[in-house]
């Protein structure tokens, strides 16, 4: 979302009480405070959260994280890093505040895809973005996966529809960039008028398993088949429907800094966001 933080401090707010609403009580019982510190997400832990997010438009940046256990990865996690933009110390002409929320596999198959499809749409209603996704995934916020990378490397070479993800990697250099091709694949503004419109999407990806589902404000979802897919290569099933989406999104690619299998080579990770282009 390349808006300053302040301005969709309430929008941000509003999400996340319908993602608090859509999960099982008590889900998020930890965040993260400025120390890098666990700390009770108590009835005093949410006041500050909520004093956090909404009253202190002066600040750099917000970045709120909000987690299920202390110590491991749950699969209910809250992730938001929002930025002023406008603050050329901090380097912000390719950033945009960015917000994620998780839900274990067993949400997904207790529920079904119906559900988390309109969990997701209605997650997204009021937020202003210009890209935006949901996926399998490796859950790990703060990209605390890169501690196990060589353990993960096999599976995303095997599994090319599960997401890797690093929050705050992404939020700094994505602006109104695209990240890829996913199950469910949010389009707005610019990004939308960049690909030429519904018509020229619909022409580009005319597929039997893509769906197209217009939005308020020139917006768009594209669902890519029923489920979501790990897409698993030993099964040799062709999938040309992400292909094509990810060939028109690539020239909008960001440069993430961060790398699979060392921090010193960057370039694999633009390779894997790259996994269906090759």
């Amino acid at each position: 979302m390349r808006r300053r933080y302040p301005e969709i401090a309430q929008t941000v707010w509003l999400a996340l009480q319908t993602y608090l609403r859509a999960i099982p009580s008590g889900s998020l019982g930890w965040y993260v405070d400025q120390q890098g510190d666990m700390q009770l997400l108590d009835e005093q832990g949410w006041v500050h959260i909520n004093e956090k997010i909404l009253n202190r438009p002066r600040a750099h940046a917000c970045h709120v994280q909000l987690l299920q256990f202390d110590i491991g990865v749950g699969g209910y996690n809250f992730e938001y890093d929002g930025y002023q933009l406008d603050s050329q110390l901090l380097n912000d002409e390719k950033a945009a505040c960015a917000i994620a929320f998780s839900l274990p596999t067993e949400y997904l198959l207790e529920h079904g895809p119906d559900m988390v499809r309109a969990l997701a749409l209605e997650l997204s209603r009021e937020l202003p973005f210009s890209f935006g996704y949901a996926s399998l995934a490796f859950v790990s916020p703060s990209g605390h996966w890169y501690s196990v990378r060589r353990e993960l490397l096999p599976l995303l070479e095997r599994y090319r529809g599960f997401d890797l993800y690093h929050l705050g990697t992404t939020s700094r250099v994505i602006g109104t960039g695209a990240r890829g091709a996913y199950w469910l694949t949010f389009l707005g503004q610019p990004m939308l008028s960049h690909l030429g419109g519904l018509e020229v999407l619909r022409r580009e990806l005319a597929f039997p398993e893509v769906s197209f589902e217009p939005l308020e404000g020139e917006r768009l979802l594209l669902t890519l088949g029923e489920w979501p897919s790990p897409m698993d290569i030993r099964e040799h099933i062709s999938r040309p429907h992400f292909r094509a989406l990810a060939h028109l999104l690539e020239p909008y690619f960001p440069e993430e800094k961060i790398g699979l299998t060392s921090l010193l080579d960057n370039r694999n990770m633009g390779r894997w966001l790259r996994r269906f282009c090759l």
